[in-house]
């Protein structure tokens, strides 16, 4: 369990204590996309999905997903943001919908976590939205893009 820090020596699950972590800016952009079916994304793009505005109420549903994080992943610490922005642009392309979250708060711990959750529920609103018309829709590649700030420092990914 070396390395680990949510174990404790007997390796028992654990919150960390950070108490002792100067207070540091942080921030942390996450990405995926959800996949559909053409026509499923001409619905979106064109505002005509039975639900409504699907990718203003999904950009809603990511960030109030961002600053509940701590409810729904049992190690995660509560944060207070200080930015949270959910961005879902249409790729006819590739039918589908990507999804971008930054995520910004000044604090002893980094915020990854909270973009993640954000980009996920991004997606699963989309999905819930449009399933009545594509059960086939895949979500995919959800992952951390960037990290800043802390210990570690900058993390991009390729």
């Amino acid at each position: 369990m070396a390395g680990l820090t949510h174990f404790d020596p007997r390796g028992a699950a654990q919150m960390v204590d950070v108490s002792d972590k100067p207070a540091t800016a942080r921030r942390a952009v996450a990405r995926g996309w959800i996949a559909m079916a053409p026509a499923t994304l001409a619905l979106v793009t064109e505002g005509t999905a039975a639900k409504g505005d699907v990718l203003g109420v999904a950009r809603l549903a990511g960030i109030m997903a961002a600053k509940r994080t701590a409810e729904l992943i049992p190690l995660c610490h509560p944060l207070a943001l200080s930015k949270v922005t959910v961005d879902l642009a249409p790729d006819a392309a590739a039918s589908r919908v990507t999804i971008e979250a930054t995520v910004a708060t000044t604090g002893p711990t980094g915020v990854e976590m909270e973009a993640l959750t954000a980009v996920s529920v991004a997606a699963l609103t989309v999905y819930d939205m449009l399933k009545a018309v594509d059960r086939g829709m895949t979500i995919g590649e959800i992952r951390l893009a960037l990290k800043e700030g802390g210990k570690s420092g900058r993390f991009e990914a390729p």
